[in-house]
């Protein structure tokens, strides 16, 4: 069996643009998109670790859920769980989310994203280090209102990115469903920042950096806070 190539699109998603591009291996069976700023790493390897226990026990306590590193499916099973025992425990006291994230897998994103949105107790998201690509696909998750950041975080948005190998039927089949799932993303941060979507189109065609302070002007970010006691 031939490895399925996921890439980095540095541009509009095209036909072409499916079948040459820099490549990382999965099996077909573990078929997927990306929406990262960086290659994942071998053997980062579910490496971020969990919490150790007394940590995890005080996190639950002050109904905190840390989402750091990649994005992906085991992430998104853990965040999950914690959000519902989270609700399960009080369904009226807010959770906070914190974010640092280069991205990851998009569907994964979408899991975590559309869970923090089920969930009945409120959430507040804050985001510190970076927020990119599915990280910042789930930092929109909640109203503005509930966007944090700390003074030094960088976002970023981008298009989604991906390829197979095979026959050239499941190449165009994966393009189009690329190009579906980018005009769906650009549709959700247009909502989320109140941009238009033609505006969100433009910007995502390249890697769109913005700091704290431009995240506010953009409308991606509520407020930028230096302590707890702002939120």
């Amino acid at each position: 069996m031939k490895p399925i190539r996921i890439c980095e699109s540095q541009g509009p998603m095209s036909f072409a643009a499916a079948t040459h591009e820099k490549v990382h291996m999965i099996s077909k069976d573990q078929e997927y998109v990306r929406l990262d700023d960086e290659e994942e790493e071998k053997d980062e390897k579910l490496k971020d670790a969990a919490p150790a226990p007394q940590v995890d026990k005080y996190l639950f306590k002050s109904r905190t859920v840390l989402i750091t590193g990649q994005v992906s499916q085991e992430m998104a099973k853990d965040v999950t769980a914690r959000l519902l025992a989270l609700a399960e425990a009080s369904a009226t006291d807010p959770i906070t989310v914190i974010v640092s994230s280069p991205g990851g897998h998009v569907e994964s994103g979408d899991m975590i994203h559309d869970m923090i949105g089920f969930v009945p107790a409120p959430v507040n998201i804050i985001g510190t280090g970076w927020v990119a690509s599915a990280g910042a696909l789930i930092y929109v998750s909640v109203p503005r209102e509930r966007r944090f950041c700390t003074p030094n975080t960088r976002f970023l948005l981008h298009q989604p990115s991906g390829g197979t190998g095979g026959m050239a039927t499941d190449i165009e089949i994966q393009a189009r469903e690329i190009i579906k799932m980018r005009d769906r993303l650009n549709r959700i941060f247009a909502e989320a920042t109140g941009q238009p979507v033609e505006r969100i189109e433009k910007d995502t065609d390249r890697d769109y950096w913005m700091s704290a302070e431009e995240g506010i002007a953009y409308g991606l970010v509520g407020k930028v806070v230096k302590t707890a006691s702002e939120i």
